[in-house]
């Protein structure tokens, strides 16, 4: 769907996403390294806020609408790739653990002039690449 309705949700979902990060305090990768080492629990607060509140959307959306904004239908992901996620989700969590960035803080980092995480960014990238290149076949 190329109509500009559906590029201005883009930029402003985006824009509303790197404004509550940086509103968080999550672009700074000192502060989710003090959350991960549980020295500082600010983040906690940002985690439960964003896991509740989708959970409740995810949940009621497709009862209360009769379609999604920009898509014709609601759908679900199969569960056939459960072991795949899991096993992506464990080196993400790794890796996050170790740099102290996640993708959508060192994105918007980078916008608010946090240029050190560029060098996780990149590491981001590069594994993002091989992940496509060399396991992405059935």
């Amino acid at each position: 769907m190329n109509t500009a309705i559906y590029w201005v949700v883009i930029l402003a979902s985006g824009a509303l996403f790197g404004f509550g990060l940086s509103f968080s305090t999550m672009l700074q990768p000192e502060v989710v390294l003090s959350f991960l080492r549980f020295e500082d629990f600010g983040l906690l607060l940002v985690l439960g806020s964003a896991t509740g509140l989708t959970m409740l959307i995810y949940q009621l959306a497709p009862g209360i609408l009769k379609k999604p904004f920009l898509v014709e239908k609601f759908s679900s992901k199969p569960d056939g790739e459960l072991k795949k996620t899991l096993i992506g989700a464990m080196i993400f969590g790794i890796g996050w653990g170790l740099a102290g960035v996640c993708p959508g803080p060192a994105i918007a980092g980078i916008g608010a002039g946090n240029w050190p995480v560029i060098y996780a960014l990149i590491a981001m990238l590069g594994g993002a690449y091989v992940q496509g290149r060399w396991f992405s076949g059935n």
